[in-house]
């Protein structure tokens, strides 16, 4: 019998999704003007804590429009991850700006440590803006990426931007439903504790609408200029008068449906993700020569990816991606290739790399979709073990 194909992460479509999406239909509202993009925005506003959010297409998009209202300006400089995906930095160059890269700590998130050290041995203070030495440059922002639903340092990065001037964006892509448990910032969820954050609804993501995003910022008037800006830049809905130039960013009213179905889920799609890791933790971690990298334990992850660390240096990473794959039936796939050593980013500074070159190295990611049983885990934990 051939085996069942397990996938890595696919959309979960066990709610009211097509009831929803039938409505927006027959409604003929399918485009960027119905109702339900609003109360897919009110209902992530509230699941946040936040005073609004802006729906756009993509969260690429949303982090554009992130750079745009946090004034990063031609010829500035953003500190970035290294450790992510490209999209997370590619807007920095959409504004014309640069990223400055950062490697990752333990919990694959940017180091506070290494960026502390940046901006501290490699930059000056002068009228109250951090100033690259060696460039020149304005340092005016940094880029935050909360990586499979771990949190980021920013008890640390919060003092951080605000000693050196920073603006501090919240790349919450993966993070949607990660929330601290302890400490100063106890109940603040990730995209919400900087100036500026943003979620996806990729395909892959927990909660999905086929593409999309949301912006939310501690900033009322930059949400209403993403806004602005997210919808041609509008004036006058009648006669076409436009005040800036502006994008197409906006999330269509079907799949507003969607996330609105996926929205009344999510707190199980959570609880079910956390019972599929603790399965793979207990039944890999420290053996075979395997870790399951953990989550902080001062927070609530959403616990979106799941990362299998080749501690053994008998294991490789990409004979073992294809041996899953082709005699297992198994989807599984390498962390991201570093973004300082892609193309286009060669010639940029990177700093604190070690970790996130071993990281990269030694990571596979394990299915962990919402709707993976629990027999179908046991399957990929055996074809592990036997490795």
């Amino acid at each position: 019998m051939e085996k069942k194909f397990i996938p890595l992460s696919v959309p979960n479509f066990s709610g009211k999704e097509k009831e929803y999406v039938n409505e927006a239909v027959v409604s003929e509202w399918v485009s960027t003007g119905g109702s339900l993009v609003g109360e897919f925005e009110k209902k992530l506003a509230e699941y946040t804590g936040m005073p609004t959010a802006v729906a756009c297409n993509s969260g690429t998009s949303g982090l554009h429009l992130a750079q745009m209202v946090a004034g990063v300006a031609p010829g500035d400089e953003v500190l970035a991850p290294a450790l992510t995906f490209i999209a997370a930095v590619n807007p920095i160059r959409y504004v014309f700006a640069e990223p400055v890269f950062i490697g990752c700590d333990d919990t694959l998130c940017m180091d506070p440590d290494a960026a502390e050290a940046f901006l501290r041995d490699s930059c000056e203070m002068r009228d109250g803006k951090c100033y690259n030495k060696k460039t020149g440059k304005h340092v005016s922002a940094m880029v935050v990426v909360h990586v499979f639903g771990n949190m980021a340092a920013m008890e640390r990065f919060v003092p951080m931007a605000k000693q050196y001037g920073l603006v501090l964006i919240e790349d919450a892509t993966e993070a949607l439903g990660t929330y601290y448990t302890e400490g100063e910032l106890k109940g603040k969820m990730a995209g919400t504790i900087g100036d500026v954050g943003v979620y996806s609804f990729n395909g892959n993501k927990i909660v999905t609408t086929g593409a999309g995003g949301m912006l939310v910022s501690n900033h009322p008037d930059w949400a209403e200029r993403a806004r602005y800006l997210s919808t041609q830049a509008k004036d006058d809905l009648v006669q076409f008068y436009h005040g800036a130039v502006g994008y197409n960013y906006r999330l269509t009213n079907v799949q507003a449906a969607m996330g609105l179905a996926q929205m009344e889920q999510l707190e199980g799609f959570i609880a079910h993700k956390m019972e599929l890791y603790e399965f793979y933790k207990n039944a890999l971690d420290g053996k075979n020569g395997y870790r399951i990298l953990p989550f902080r334990t001062d927070i609530r992850s959403n616990h979106w990816f799941f990362s299998l660390y080749l501690e053994d240096a008998r294991h490789d990473r990409d004979t073992l991606i294809h041996k899953l794959s082709d005699e297992e039936k198994i989807q599984t796939r390498p962390v991201w290739a570093l973004i300082n050593e892609q193309k286009p980013y060669v010639d940029n500074e990177a700093h604190g790399m070690e970790k996130a070159e071993d990281y990269r190295a030694k990571i596979v990611n394990l299915p962990c979709s919402t709707n993976l049983s629990l027999e179908d885990a046991q399957r990929v934990v055996e074809a592990l073990l036997a490795y």
